[in-house]
């Protein structure tokens, strides 16, 4: 059992980790502070987010490249449940 979190840049291991969890990847056209879009990730018991916008795998892997990011993620809480926790940080250089 581990609650520690884990930072990936393999799409292969994203895509499972969000596709065991029955998420989608998804895109904030635009934000209230004005960033142009952000990736996320869509789960299906999250509220329903109007601003989210499914996007393919392959539109969204290429945006994480273009964005030089990774991926922060977390596999199970610290009771040993399922983690959903995610977020995506900049690669270090």
């Amino acid at each position: 059992m581990s609650d520690e979190s884990q930072t990936t840049t393999d799409h292969d291991e994203i895509r499972e980790w969000v596709e065991e969890r029955d998420g989608r990847p998804a895109y904030v056209e635009d934000t209230e502070d004005g960033d142009s879009g952000l990736l996320r990730i869509d789960f299906p018991d999250e509220e329903d987010d109007e601003n989210l916008d499914d996007i393919s795998w392959d539109e969204f892997f290429e945006t994480f490249e273009e964005n030089d990011l990774a991926f922060l993620y977390q596999d199970e809480t610290d009771d040993g449940d399922t983690s959903y926790f995610s977020k995506f940080v900049s690669r270090e250089d």
